[in-house]
């Protein structure tokens, strides 16, 4: 963890008297300022601060540290000023996480234009279907679909990502069209092994239905889950920014288009509000305005 962010944190929670207060200061998750202080101790080898029920105390070890964290606070402000007087343009690499399949339909394209408008920039894609943790793996911004906020981070929510449930027409051809969704319980349901795998939930005009579903295949990659629907292996629910273009040329199908899957929310997640370079910044304005509340898929 970055040694001058937590004497940030540190400083300002000595100063606010609270990690609660700190935190709405600063903009980021009491548990995030709790991971900072807890760092700093174990970095000085040293309790910092007394904790009880109602109030917080330096230890002797804590005055010390206060002091000479305040006046090295003071010299990288004083560099962040010099500095940031002569270059206020993006520049530097931003890492970036995502799923996979997001990151190969549709955010690559948009990362290379972000470039293409900033080229003092560069950035490090890591695909990974698994939430990574940011400050481990040195994450500056991760994109997932969610909507489960993580209290540890920032959320910023980009937009909205819909679902689909699909088929190939060949299976239809092969099998009767579910006309409700209990209907789903006599079809091969193909499933993400990591959401919703033997319970689908779907909506219309306020009526909720939830159905148990079963099928011969799952897989813990959508992409892997497109290819089994499109060799005609049975139905799935699937995210709309991979298989928009397959629905509009034909290839696949909507079944039950009156039935709504449940959507997630799509968010940029994050460490912190406060200090962020110009680059972060810019990146995030970008991705809101190029996802938009209804994305170019969904037009």
């Amino acid at each position: 963890m970055d040694r001058i962010s937590a004497m940030r944190v540190f400083s300002e929670v000595v100063t606010r008297g609270s990690f609660t207060a700190a935190a709405n200061t600063l903009g980021m998750s009491r548990a995030m300022v709790t991971r900072h202080i807890g760092e700093l101790e174990r970095w000085l080898g040293a309790r910092l601060l007394q904790r009880s029920t109602r109030r917080l105390s330096l230890t002797e070890a804590g005055e010390a540290c206060v002091v000479r964290s305040r006046q090295l606070l003071e010299l990288v402000n004083d560099v962040e000023q010099v500095v940031g007087q002569r270059d206020t343009e993006p520049h530097g690499q931003i890492r970036v996480q995502c799923s996979p399949a997001f990151g190969q339909a549709y955010l690559s394209a948009i990362l290379v234009d972000y470039l293409a408008r900033y080229p003092r920039t560069k950035i490090d894609l890591v695909l990974s279907d698994q939430p990574l943790n940011l400050v481990d793996e040195r994450i500056d911004l991760a994109i997932r679909m969610t909507n489960e906020l993580d209290p540890a981070l920032i959320a910023k929510k980009l937009s909205t990502c819909r679902a689909v449930l699909c088929c190939t027409p060949v299976y239809l051809e092969k099998n009767d069209a579910p006309k409700t969704p209990d209907d789903l319980t006599q079809h091969n349901c193909l499933s993400h092994s990591r959401v919703e795998k033997s319970q689908w939930s779907f909506s219309r005009q306020g009526e909720e239905c939830l159905v148990q579903v079963s099928g011969s295949f799952s897989a813990n990659d959508t992409m892997s889950l497109v290819e089994a629907v499109r060799a005609g292996g049975g139905l799935a629910v699937l995210p709309n920014y991979v298989v928009a273009p397959m629905l509009r040329d034909g290839e696949l199908v909507s079944v039950l288009p009156d039935w709504h899957a449940d959507e997630l929310g799509i968010y940029a997640f994050y460490i912190s509000r406060r200090h962020q370079p110009a680059s972060l910044r810019t990146l995030l304005d970008f991705l809101t305005q190029r996802l938009g509340n209804t994305p170019l898929w969904d037009r």
